[in-house]
């Protein structure tokens, strides 16, 4: 026997619930906040630390500097990228 829509939604809401509580207790008080998905505070710093160092490295001729700025900027970059966690239809 197929689960009621009621069923359904209370499943999607523990589902939500368990996954992004600060979204859900945010809607619950009437004042929104990003889902998880949307929030990279994190990535865009650590994009703008990577490409500081790549910088660095560039003008005082290191190495090790442009290789770490590279290396931080590939993480941030893929941090970014709004499609990570979906994985490729086969």
């Amino acid at each position: 026997m197929p689960q009621s829509d009621d069923e359904r939604l209370v499943d999607l809401a523990a589902r939500l619930e368990h996954e992004d509580p600060r979204f859900v207790r945010s809607l619950s008080e009437g004042r929104p906040a990003r889902p998880r998905e949307y929030r990279r505070t994190s990535a865009w710093c650590a994009l703008a630390v990577g490409v500081t160092m790549l910088a660095a490295g560039i003008v005082v001729p290191d190495g090790l500097l442009i290789a770490a700025g590279l290396v931080l900027t590939g993480i941030a970059v893929q941090l970014l990228d709004p499609n990570r966690d979906e994985r490729p239809a086969k």
